[in-house]
């Protein structure tokens, strides 16, 4: 009888030794997922977007390829403070997006955008996470229809909370060029993103947020609303996250993309390991 005792009680602590681990990993990976859908958190991060639209151009014909190169990096600045660097650098390939015929397809890089955002490295008593500091735009596009050989610069903030898997916020920019080909348009622009996203103890993420944008030159607003699910995993020792979603052009500039797109989005994680 005492052998059947300390047998089952043997067995119990093997089956909760193992399982300690893998609900420890469990709790590392969800709290990775978390932390991608906080912008200025102390995690180094390498997204690559591809984003597909379609019914492109003057003739609702044409369709859009553009891989967004996302890094991000926070740097720590003192004590309580971090400087998070985000990088968008959008490589497009587009076809029959202008006429006349010789226009037909243009490929290459865009314009890079620049965030800089200074956040407390430790959230407040109220919960609140939040990031200000400037953006500038950049005119690296190697195609003149891919950019708008323009120099840009305006601030930018990021606010958001985190509790119980859920993540609440908005970010927000404006841009106003003050440099560039005096022949192009001048920009004055800004972008608004709120999002809400929910992280599962299995470290999927489920996302909604609309990435808008108000073209004060042009009195237009264009509107895409995206979903997209995203799963925290591991390449060997590497965390990756990798999922995809679709997005619905609710309102959209001349020419600009109408209907329904697609994403699907890889990112590379590589934890700081503290503060």
């Amino acid at each position: 009888m005492r052998i059947r005792s300390y047998m089952t009680s043997l067995s119990m602590a093997l089956a909760l030794g193992l399982c300690a681990p893998v609900n420890e990993a469990r709790a590392q990976d969800a709290d990775l997922a978390k932390q991608l859908s906080n912008p200025v958190a102390n995690l180094i991060s390498v997204p690559f977007q591809f984003n597909y639209d379609e019914n492109i151009g003057t003739a609702d014909a044409g369709e859009r390829f553009n891989l967004n190169i996302q890094p991000v990096i926070p740097f720590s600045v003192a004590p309580e403070w971090n400087i998070i660097s985000r990088t968008i650098i959008p490589v497009v390939w587009q076809e029959d997006a202008f006429a006349p015929a010789n226009f037909s397809d243009q490929s290459g890089l865009g314009d890079i955008v620049q965030s800089l955002f200074l956040s407390p490295k430790q959230v407040g008593p109220s919960g609140i996470i939040w990031g200000a500091g400037p953006v500038f735009l950049l005119p690296t596009a190697t195609n003149d229809l891919l950019g708008s050989e323009k120099w840009g610069a305006g601030p930018t903030a990021v606010v958001l909370k985190q509790q119980h898997g859920w993540t609440v916020g908005a970010l927000a920019n404006h841009i106003w060029s003050f440099a560039g080909d005096s022949n192009r348009t001048d920009v004055s622009s800004t972008f608004v993103q709120p999002f809400i996203t929910y992280t599962t103890p299995d470290a999927w993420t489920f996302v909604l947020n609309t990435e808008s944008t108000y073209d004060w030159e042009a009195d237009q607003w264009s509107v895409p609303i995206n979903f997209q699910i995203t799963k925290l995993t591991k390449i060997g020792s590497q965390p990756v996250s990798v999922g995809g979603g679709v997005r619905y052009w609710a309102e959209s500039a001349p020419g600009g993309p109408e209907g329904w797109g697609a994403r699907a989005i890889v990112t590379f994680l590589f934890p700081t390991g503290g503060n």
